[in-house]
């Protein structure tokens, strides 16, 4: 079985408060209070391949926001090696400004996306104002451009990217949210993406502010949960908690590593 080694990145960051990223945070019962929000994207290498997991928020996805740049991704990927004329296959857990804002870096690459997340953008409701304020219209535009070009891989609700990388469409936080599967040497990791954005999240079901399908997201908690439980996870990564890094050994505030390089 051929393992990987999973490399998180953080390259951007923000603070806010409880109530801005759990949803209905006043039915708990809690005081409101500060939160940090970190962004990153993950680069999967292994026996001289290169997989990118989503691509982080654009200059100006993340200056509309007001986000905080540690590192340009474009950056980030170079330092970390990755040759991007090669066309390294790129996963789209979702479509969100923060998911997809760099895919113009990777002219060449093939692009995995779940069908349902794909559908949807370009669908009729992508633009109702709940939903749209997540997105970035040139982005959207630029997946079209990819499916146009015939790089898009859609995918139903699973799929084998490469030996050791499983797709697995939960839904929930958008319609095609997808997590992924990742064996290594240190254990099956989960790239959790936004499906988990902050281990509190997961560990008391407290969904995230935005969500497509609320029993969805639920229901992902569950099986996430399930899966961790019966041990075909080892590791949770979460898409957006600041203490990730950490958590797997990260040193400089840029970069962690999972597993051993093959």
């Amino acid at each position: 079985m051929q393992r990987w080694q999973v490399v998180i990145v953080r390259y951007g960051t923000r603070q806010t408060v409880r109530s801005d990223v759990y949803l209905n945070h006043h039915l708990y019962g809690e005081p409101d209070g500060p939160i940090g929000m970190d962004y990153f994207f993950w680069v999967l290498r292994g026996a001289g391949r290169t997989i990118v997991v989503d691509t982080g928020f654009s200059a100006a996805g993340g200056a509309n926001r007001k986000r905080t740049t540690l590192i340009e991704p474009a950056a980030a990927l170079d330092a970390l090696g990755v040759d991007r004329a090669t066309g390294p296959p790129v996963v789209v857990t979702h479509a969100h400004y923060d998911h997809i804002g760099n895919l113009g870096l990777f002219p060449m690459s093939p692009v995995s996306i779940a069908r349902a997340e794909y559908d949807f953008w370009t669908g009729p409701y992508a633009n109702r104002t709940l939903l749209h304020h997540s997105v970035e219209d040139d982005e959207i535009a630029h997946l079209r451009q990819v499916e146009s070009e015939g790089r898009l891989r859609p995918f139903a609700d699973e799929a084998v990217l490469a030996p050791g990388v499983r797709l697995i469409r939960l839904g929930g936080h958008t319609p095609g949210q997808t997590v992924v599967l990742v064996d290594t040497s240190a254990g099956p990791v989960l790239l959790a993406s936004d499906a988990v954005h902050y281990y509190e999240e997961y560990q008391r079901s407290m969904p995230f502010t935005q969500v497509a399908n609320l029993i969805d997201m639920y229901a992902g908690f569950e099986r996430i949960r399930g899966m961790v439980d019966s041990g075909e996870v080892r590791y949770l990564v979460p898409g957006h908690d600041p203490a990730t890094l950490a958590r797997f050994g990260g040193t400089d505030g840029t970069y962690a590593t999972i597993g051993e390089a093959p």
